[in-house]
């Protein structure tokens, strides 16, 4: 392969990793409540916001940024989870937490808080791109061989693995994440074994919400600008991953954003940039028809 080759699959990497940290998100929730999060897009677009008000309006460090990033992202998320999900559990049976009725009314919830704060964002910004400051950005060209790539690029990659690493070890370490892996499992179990589900469901918003808020802050260092609407195309891209993956799997969820990201980079090698935003959809329309239960789901009725 020559060299530009390279550096296209490089990008599709990074940016498959965004998409597969912002999937993880609402794979999480997916598993314990069986609802897609359609708010998980601004907790991206509130970590990049903060991320230019820490730079601009605060001018802090960037270790302070990560730390105030890390902070709005967990306040977010159970932002999300008080009002636009837990007035929905006033049942805690199985039946009722998972009912096609809670999981429709919890979609649209979600769906109407994350369109508030598009909203309120345009208003206060107007919808235009506002540049990072160029000495927080993460672009200087790193030559690797032949390929070169830009340092934002090696730090996506990189924060991507670590966090994903992280996850692991809270899901598999600790207590809080053998509970979430209790719930998602035997919610109705998880009850008799003692424990408090509302505490298991806002800790996975809360981490979730870490997770999307990160990605907007590695992405806008990266990449130099933020807009009110940035989250939009992330979180539709996310959810796609997480249906080609099989909806609860989080390697499937990771795997399939990274895919994604791939064939976004190689299509826009033979196809004009405009036609690479179909790819996903396309990718999509394909698991569906072929292996409707994704490539990690199990068959289920």
């Amino acid at each position: 392969m020559d060299a530009f080759v390279l550096g296209q699959l490089a990008i599709g990497v990074s940016v498959g990793m965004t998409y597969s940290i912002v999937a993880i998100g609402l794979t999480l929730i997916y598993r314990v409540l069986s609802a897609a999060n359609f708010a998980h897009g601004e907790v991206y677009t509130i970590g990049a916001f903060t991320t230019l008000i820490g730079a601009t309006t605060l001018q802090l460090p960037l270790w302070a940024i990560a730390l105030l990033v890390l902070a709005v992202g967990a306040a977010f998320g159970w932002g999300i989870e008080r009002a636009a999900f837990r007035p929905f559990r006033k049942f805690t049976d199985e039946a009722s937490l998972k009912s096609r009725a809670v999981r429709e009314a919890t979609l649209l919830s979600s769906f109407a808080l994350g369109m508030i704060v598009r909203e309120a964002l345009d208003q206060v910004y107007h919808g235009e791109w506002l540049a990072i400051p160029q000495e927080f950005l993460l672009n200087e060209p790193v030559a690797l061989g032949s390929v070169t790539v830009s340092v934002g690029e090696m730090v996506i990659a990189s924060v991507s693995i670590a966090m994903l690493l992280a996850l692991q070890m809270l899901l598999y370490r600790t207590r809080i994440g053998i509970a979430i892996r209790a719930v998602s499992s035997n919610l109705v179990g998880a009850q008799f074994s003692g424990i408090d589900i509302n505490r298991v469901i806002v800790a996975v918003f809360i981490v979730g919400s870490l997770l999307g808020a990160v990605a907007g802050m590695v992405l806008s260092l990266a990449y130099g600008n933020v807009q009110s609407f940035m989250g939009l195309t992330v979180v539709i891209k996310a959810f796609v991953a997480m249906v080609i993956g099989g909806l609860t799997s989080l390697p499937g969820a990771v795997i399939a954003g990274i895919l994604i990201g791939l064939a976004e980079s190689s299509a826009g090698i033979f196809l004009p940039s405009a036609w690479t935003e179909m790819v996903a959809y396309a990718m999509l329309l394909l698991t569906l028809l072929l292996m409707p239960q994704g490539l990690f789901g199990r068959r289920r009725s």
